[in-house]
């Protein structure tokens, strides 16, 4: 691999001599004692030189600055997007390959915990010849999920044919896992409320209340730090709110309450909360029950024809 060193400018940009295997995007699975977890990463040519943003275990993806590649070798800083003023968090590694990496992350504090890294795959696929039957995902009742993470305490029950959650607990998974698919999904928020739709247990469609919010891609119906709706269509809260989500290799589209707000846009990597980081294989639909109080109605699912 020939040497190369990629110096930083104030926004975070690098100034290459020479290409870099590192641009594209990564999952990694990143263990820290005795816990492991999906995290994301992507570094992009921009203006000459780099930029990039990072996924960790949770919250959302948010930019990276300070990036430094020196042969195989590759640093940057993970600022703090809530919180600036904080020390950033240190990403260091070495590409094995062509395709994968490892490394470590450094919190402020002074922890370390260890990552192992693939290219995340491209995803391109055509338009599905049709689509199967549609599966309802309660008829079945709560014997059809399951507790994530095991340890958290199970608040979900079906209740007059609606998926309950009745406080804060663990979120619920489906025990069937699915590739690309049409779900439909009915929600109902409080005030305040919040939880999450994850397709494929990877990508967060958030769940709030945000009757009267512009869009974003932390509010209602976005993919959660990764892409945003054209518009949010939300009723107040307390009234049933209908989506209706297309998912075909990374291109997703939803509909929310009627309307289009995402119209086959690529989802660039996982979200915060990710069940794993293996994009390119089935996984499970999940509902997030950690922040309180939410019902689901009406849940199905329609996966495509091979």
């Amino acid at each position: 691999m020939a040497a190369h060193l990629v110096m930083v400018t104030g926004l975070g940009l690098g100034v290459c001599q020479g290409g870099t295997p590192l641009v594209g995007r990564w999952d990694l699975a990143v263990t820290d004692g005795d816990r492991t977890y999906a995290s994301w990463f992507e570094i992009t040519a921009e203006q000459g030189g780099f930029a990039g943003r990072f996924q960790g275990g949770g919250g959302h993806a948010s930019r990276v600055t300070d990036i430094v590649i020196t042969g195989d070798r590759f640093r940057f800083l993970w600022p703090n997007d809530d919180d600036p003023k904080l020390p950033p968090r240190v990403i260091e590694g070495v590409l094995t390959g062509p395709n994968a990496l490892t490394g470590t992350t450094v919190g402020r504090d002074g922890n370390r915990a260890a990552f192992q890294g693939v290219r995340a795959p491209r995803l391109d696929r055509p338009a599905p010849k049709g689509w199967e039957p549609a599966i309802d995902l309660v008829a079945g009742g709560i014997g059809g999920w399951m507790v994530n993470p095991p340890n958290e305490p199970n608040r979900w029950s079906v209740i007059a044919g609606e998926l309950v959650n009745e406080q804060a607990g663990g979120n619920l998974v489906t025990r069937q896992r699915f590739l690309d698919f049409q779900l439909h999904v009915e929600v109902n928020v409080p005030p305040k409320g919040n939880s999450g739709i994850y397709l494929r247990g990877r990508h967060e469609v958030q769940v709030q209340d945000d009757f009267g919010n512009p869009p974003h891609n932390r509010r209602l119906g976005g993919i959660y730090g990764q892409v945003t709706p054209t518009s949010l269509p939300a009723k107040p809260a307390g009234e049933w709110q209908t989506f209706d989500i297309t998912l075909v290799g990374r291109q997703v589209t939803i509909v929310l309450n009627g309307v289009t707000i995402i119209d086959r846009q690529e989802i660039p990597g996982i979200t915060g909360g990710a069940l794993d980081s293996d994009e390119a294989a089935p996984g499970p639909l999940m509902l997030q029950g950690d922040h309180g109080p939410i019902r689901y109605r009406n849940i199905t699912i329609r996966p495509a024809r091979p």
